[in-house]
């Protein structure tokens, strides 16, 4: 009886300390943006619209978070269509090719009250390079029955390590479109 009280009592404690909550991106209150420099002196900016992912965490203040998401290229928008076009084809992301950019966080990190570090692995064009996202933590909030948790989080790659390969050049021997791309994430997400 003792034995059987005893492997019950860890099977418990197991079973807890493995439950894992699981957030939805809610695609209808969240952003996925990009800005990059143009002419030299001044930015464009752009969305992908259409996107998916999930945030999984054993402990309730995401310290051991991990993020899977995946962006559709087709659904690039820069409200310019003979510029949205260009993006498609093969100078820049070929979205016929790769049709999706993924994200894997390897690491999620709480650094102050409300600041995360995220690190993971972007893939654009099967190019799969390391990044680093700053998160900021804006809270969770109960509505109608449902749990919401929003981040916002920055980073900054260049685009050439993924094969964006465009690179015109001014007279004054600056980039038509810069190789640095800043991302700008405002997620909302729903707990499952």
């Amino acid at each position: 009886m003792k034995k059987t009280c005893i492997i019950l009592i860890i099977s418990f404690i197991s079973s807890v300390s493995l439950a894992q909550t699981t957030w939805v991106i809610d695609p209808t209150h969240s952003s996925v943006q990009f800005d990059v420099s143009h002419l030299a002196v001044s930015s464009v900016t752009g969305f992908f619209t259409s996107y998916a992912g999930t945030l999984t965490a054993k402990k309730s203040g995401f310290e051991d978070a991990k993020i899977n998401a995946t962006i559709e290229v087709a659904s690039i928008t820069t409200h310019n269509m003979e510029r949205d076009k260009h993006l498609k084809e093969d100078d820049f992301f070929n979205a016929e090719k790769y049709p999706e950019i993924k994200f894997e966080s390897t690491s999620f990190k709480k650094v102050s009250d409300n600041n995360f570090l995220i690190e993971g692995n972007l893939t654009i064009r099967d190019v799969t390079k390391p990044v680093t996202l700053e998160a900021e933590f804006g809270g969770i909030v109960s509505i109608n029955n449902k749990k919401k948790a929003g981040f916002t989080a920055t980073g900054t790659i260049d685009r050439f390590e993924y094969g964006l390969k465009w690179d015109d050049v001014l007279d004054n021997g600056g980039l038509i479109v810069g190789e640095k791309v800043d991302i700008i994430l405002k997620m909302e997400l729903v707990k499952q």
